[in-house]
């Protein structure tokens, strides 16, 4: 009777070992599951080597340190312009940094931190065509943009009614079209086109049109209701603006000749 009466002892005793190593420890031993995109060079890349590269990886990595995970204990996982509610209701991912658009009608299925950066709309038309100066000049055109951005709606409500819109799962598809004189321009953030535009095999083939058409503040997505993750977050997105580490990774992923603005106020509270 006393050895199995010693074995249940050291039973609860590893038991209570393995509850008190719960928390915060247990986090950083663990894997983080955060949203990017795979297609956007200089937002977020997989690259052919596997590894991945952009703003949103480099603000993301930042974020997961602040929170206790080092680089190898992130499981980044794709995510599409029309799926990323979804895999936060779901908890497939603890949060999203995928080029996210803050927006009242998305702050009903989630919450954001943030915002982290602000891009502006604009266009990407072919480098020859000089017929598409500005959104008007699309009325009769044929726009490609993303399923779920906002891009296509806000050219096509606001600015050119008439443009035919071709609507693709991601952005490298919209490109392929571009170059094969399927559409005649591609929309979204002007971040993202001109990662596009400098990436290696494309310089020359592309340029933007130079268009403000939208104010677009990049938040991280989280679940809704989850209020300590998101101010954590906010925290960690502000010292990685205070110690320099967000304007280095700014000129790093979009080039000298990109000109962003300033870091935002981080402000997202609900």
């Amino acid at each position: 009777m006393k050895v199995p009466q010693a074995c249940a002892v050291a039973a609860v005793i590893a038991l209570t070992l393995t509850t008190s190593g719960c928390g915060g420890d247990d986090k950083a031993a663990g894997t983080l599951s955060i949203g990017i995109k795979f297609d956007q060079p200089g937002i977020g890349m997989r690259e052919t080597d596997g590894t991945f590269t952009g703003f949103d990886v480099d603000v993301a990595t930042y974020v997961a340190k602040e929170l206790g995970y080092t680089p190898d204990r992130i499981e980044f996982k794709q995510v599409y312009s029309n799926d990323r509610e979804l895999l936060l209701q779901y908890n497939e991912v603890e949060f999203v940094a995928a080029s996210y658009s803050i927006n009242d009608k998305r702050k009903e299925k989630v919450d954001f931190a943030g915002p982290y950066f602000l891009a502006h709309q604009d266009l990407l038309v072919r480098a020859n065509d000089t017929s598409i100066n500005k959104a008007e000049d699309l009325n009769s055109k044929r726009l490609c943009s993303v399923t779920g951005s906002t891009s296509a709606e806000n050219v096509k409500k606001n600015l050119a009614p008439k443009a035919s819109v071709l609507e693709l799962p991601g952005y490298s598809e919209c490109l392929v079209a571009l170059e094969d004189n399927l559409v005649d321009a591609m929309t979204t953030d002007n971040s993202i086109l001109a990662g596009y535009a400098a990436r290696k095999g494309n310089e020359g083939k592309f340029k933007l049109t130079g268009q403000s058409l939208s104010n677009e503040n990049y938040g991280i997505g989280i679940k809704k209701g989850d209020k300590e993750l998101q101010q954590k977050i906010n925290a960690a997105l502000k010292k990685m603006v205070a110690d320099g580490s967000w304007e280095a990774a700014v000129k790093k992923n979009f080039g000298p000749g990109y000109k962003y603005e300033p870091a935002p106020a981080v402000t997202a509270v609900g």
